[in-house]
């Protein structure tokens, strides 16, 4: 008997009979078999069967041992391969290029961000037709869409969604977003101051009236308020260094109290050419309150076309008073008043120009402690305007006193003043001493 391990054959046929050890299947003749084990019911399988079983599990073992050497081959080689130098003075080079291209990316979108339009057409979303409703609204640059609300866009026929991506655009083109306070300072070293005339009344208001702020003048009648704009429209003219704004001026006159003669000897006054100085004066004479808002609403586009740097309203509540009466109509006043204010406001941040009101006052009966007077229209034009100034005569003489009710950062406090046919003066000593007489 031979016993290679795998079978067990008697030299004169005979097989030996071995119990399985394993678990059982079929077998392709329907017979069981035990699966790669050496032990198996030899009594259950001719010797022919038994020979081809030996000779595929011979097959089997030789391609195992021929992938076995191939797989030693393989290992050999790659540990026979001599190891690949690395560039150590390459790769930090590639790593800074990469970083710099990673940083010119990364500055390219905030380029894009805060692109600059120069039409309300250059805006994406603001096609030809959406631009002629606009203009119709007046919205006629960037600026106003900018300090525009969604409402307000809605009303010309853009819709919500696409109003306010009209506005984003806008405003990220002016940089309109949070700021910390220092960058804040920087920023209002770009305010401007414009001269009054008079050193005694520009030094109560902090240097000069301010850009981007509204500057209310309020008092009786007679007491110079028109005067005062009068002069503010030429003086605005001047160069900066002699406390102007090298500008023009926009002024929207309400009760028919503009006089060009004014204007010829104030800029006599100050050595320049009266006729150069009327042509850098626009001026619009408002018949009704809403002819009012509606010259303020197109004004966006005259005064980035004329560099104005001031906007004159004189005076602000004439139309309103007269024409809404009655406690039944101050709701809808008082809506109208806010919001023409604050379109005031906008344009005068926009455009870093100066916005200057007048108002008249009414009396207070009931007060003999207080001031007898007080101005038109009540909370909203009080808390609107950022500075109030109230002017009153003195018991005889040009001589006026003018004095700061209300200030963002400024103390109360007078100072005096005159009105002479060249405009506003300081008063000499002379006009002190007749003063105190």
């Amino acid at each position: 008997m031979k016993d290679d391990g795998l079978l067990a054959v008697i030299h004169d046929g005979s097989v030996h009979d071995r119990k399985p050890l394993t678990t059982n299947f079929a077998f392709p003749h329907g017979n069981s078999f035990t699966h790669l084990s050496p032990l198996y019911c030899a009594s259950q399988f001719t010797i022919a069967d038994l020979v081809n079983l030996e000779i595929s599990w011979l097959l089997v073992l030789s391609t195992t041992q021929i992938l076995k050497e191939k797989v030693k081959e393989e290992k050999t080689k790659e540990t026979s391969k001599p190891p690949k130098e690395k560039p150590e003075e390459s790769k930090p080079q590639e790593t800074e290029q990469e970083v710099r291209e990673e940083k010119v990316e990364e500055a390219q979108p905030t380029v894009e961000e805060h692109k600059k339009y120069e039409f309300i057409e250059d805006i994406p979303g603001v096609g030809p037709a959406t631009a002629e409703k606009l203009r119709e609204m007046g919205f006629h640059t960037v600026e106003s869409l900018a300090t525009a609300t969604i409402k307000e866009l809605t009303e010309a026929g853009v819709g919500e969604k696409q109003a306010g991506k009209v506005v984003a655009e806008a405003r990220d083109s002016l940089a309109l977003s949070f700021i910390r306070a220092d960058e804040l300072i920087k920023m209002r070293q770009n305010v401007k101051r414009l001269t009054t005339g008079s050193k005694q009344v520009d030094e109560l208001v902090g240097g000069g009236l301010e850009t981007q702020t509204i500057t209310e003048f309020y008092g009786e009648y007679g007491v110079g308020k028109s005067i005062l704009c009068h002069q503010l429209a030429v003086n605005v003219q001047l160069p900066e260094e002699r406390g102007g704004l090298n500008g023009s001026a926009l002024y929207i006159d309400t009760e028919n109290t503009f006089r060009p003669e004014w204007i010829v000897r104030m800029a006599k006054s100050l050595g320049l050419d009266p006729i150069e100085t009327a042509k850098k004066i626009i001026y619009s004479e408002a018949f009704n309150s809403d002819h009012q808002i509606l010259l303020l609403e197109k004004a966006d586009s005259i005064i980035q076309e004329n560099n104005v740097k001031l906007i004159i309203v004189d005076s602000l509540t004439a139309h309103f008073r007269s024409e809404y009466l009655g406690r039944e109509m101050l709701a809808e006043r008082q809506q109208k008043l806010n919001s023409h204010l604050h379109r005031l406001v906008r344009l005068s941040r926009a455009f870093n120009a100066c916005a200057v009101v007048t108002n008249q006052v009414m009396s207070k009966p009931d007060a003999f402690f207080a001031m007898a007077v007080e101005p038109v229209g009540g909370h909203i034009v009080s808390h609107t305007s950022h500075t109030r100034v109230f002017l009153r005569r003195t018991a005889s003489g040009p001589v006026r006193i003018c004095r700061l009710v209300s200030s963002p950062y400024l103390p109360e406090g007078e100072r005096i003043f005159k009105v002479t046919e060249e405009g506003i003066k300081d008063i000499t000593e002379e006009d002190e001493v007749k003063r105190r007489r």
